[in-house]
């Protein structure tokens, strides 16, 4: 069962998720903040599962208070709750749970709590792991492309460019970053430019010493240094499917 904090520097809003949040059978205990130090002390007080966050508020802001929270030992799981979408790439980099838009509608805050409820799951729990929601530009707007859609990942520079089966898009994230989140749901490092699904691979080829994969119809290749980790996954994989019940 969840603990949460909501804070909100406006009272009706405030008012509004903490009333949402009760009804919600998952959340045993609501405590709210109508500000961000206000917050902080609360949490100094407190041990919570998650922090639903404003973040336009004067003083210290939602973001400021996410940066402070992401520093913590044991953090909770941060859900932004905003009437802004300009600041999705910062909840981004934050590793924020979720990222909800006002006006807050009662199933898209449920939406939100299932995602903190799955993420604060035991260890040892029978459960797929929860899939991701990336923020992306697209056309002067933000929108979300599922972790579970990205076949593979490029390195930019500072950036990351995602490619899935329709487009590509450029974040602001490094991807020796990416690799660190997702290296546990199946993302495996290719070469120093290159992450991929390891559940999007379509081949897997060895000619002339050199390894290639095949993924999302385009043909990587796998630099000398991760060629024995990918030998050793797939062996792995092979032994795994060979004793299961009933092969």
């Amino acid at each position: 069962m969840l603990h949460v904090l909501v804070v909100d520097d406006e009272a009706p809003a405030l008012e509004e998720q903490a009333y949402l949040l009760r009804l919600d059978p998952r959340v045993t205990d609501v405590t709210t903040a109508a500000s961000g130090a206000e917050a902080l002390r609360a949490l100094e007080r407190g041990t919570f599962d998650a922090v639903f966050l404003d973040i336009r508020m004067p003083g210290l802001d939602g973001l400021d208070v996410g940066r402070l929270i992401s520093r913590f030992a044991e953090p909770p799981d941060i859900v932004f709750v905003t009437a802004f979408e300009n600041f999705a790439l910062d909840a981004f980099e934050l590793q924020a749970t979720d990222y909800v838009l006002k006006p807050v509608r009662a199933e898209r805050l449920a939406e939100a709590v299932r995602r903190v409820a799955e993420r604060r799951r035991p260890a040892g729990s029978p459960s797929e792991p929860p899939d991701e929601a990336i923020p992306v530009e697209l056309g002067g707007r933000v929108e979300y492309v599922s972790r579970s859609e990205v076949a593979w990942v490029e390195a930019q520079g500072d950036y990351a460019r995602l490619h899935t089966a329709q487009r590509t898009h450029l974040i602001r994230v490094s991807l020796n970053e990416l690799e660190e989140r997702w290296r546990a749901v199946g993302f495996m490092r290719i070469h120093r430019s290159h992450l991929v699904s390891l559940r999007h691979v379509e081949q897997v080829r060895l000619d002339s010493g050199r390894w290639t994969v095949q993924v999302g119809g385009r043909v990587l290749t796998v630099s000398r240094r991760h060629a024995p980790e990918l030998r050793d996954v797939l062996v792995r994989r092979a032994s795994q499917v060979q004793t299961r019940p009933g092969r």
